[in-house]
């Protein structure tokens, strides 16, 4: 074990995008293995995440720094520095923060790391699906309800 500072990780737990969204894997580079802990740094009139939901993983989201909005179930709610939300595993609750303001949106997240998890992105009706250290990704209309496992039954 060794003490680490956010300002000096090392590259491989630093993830950045097109746009400037910067996100640092404070809890891999720790070792952490159960939880995941992240910074996530979301410039102006950028996201945080696509919005989804997760089957089984549990989040907890904390505003270090800056303002903007959190999209939750279709409702948006104005978040500033101080304001924080658990969201419980498997309630399907989806969600995404967007930085409406004018610096930089400065956000904890942290959660558990599941083998399993299916996240759904109600907005393009997408859904990627994480088992066994794969990843399967397809839509929402391709699903078929009336297939069954079952051998002997019959459409």
């Amino acid at each position: 074990m060794e003490i680490l500072n956010v300002e000096q990780l090392p590259e491989e737990f630093l993830w950045k995008d097109s746009v400037g969204l910067i996100t640092k894997s404070l809890g891999a580079a720790a070792g952490s293995q159960k939880i995941y802990v992240n910074i996530d740094y979301v410039p102006p009139k950028a996201y945080s995440t696509k919005y989804h939901s997760h089957s089984q993983q549990e989040e907890f989201f904390m505003i270090l720094s800056g303002s903007g909005t959190l999209r939750l179930n279709g409702q948006e709610w104005l978040v500033k520095q101080g304001d924080f939300i658990a969201k419980p595993a498997a309630q399907e609750i989806a969600h995404t923060f967007y930085n409406s303001g004018n610096e930089s949106l400065v956000i904890i997240d942290v959660g558990t790391n599941e083998k399993e998890d299916t996240c759904y992105y109600p907005d393009e009706d997408m859904y990627l699906q994480k088992s066994n250290d794969q990843r399967r990704i397809f839509r929402g209309k391709d699903l078929d309800s009336s297939w069954t496992s079952e051998p002997n039954h019959t459409k």
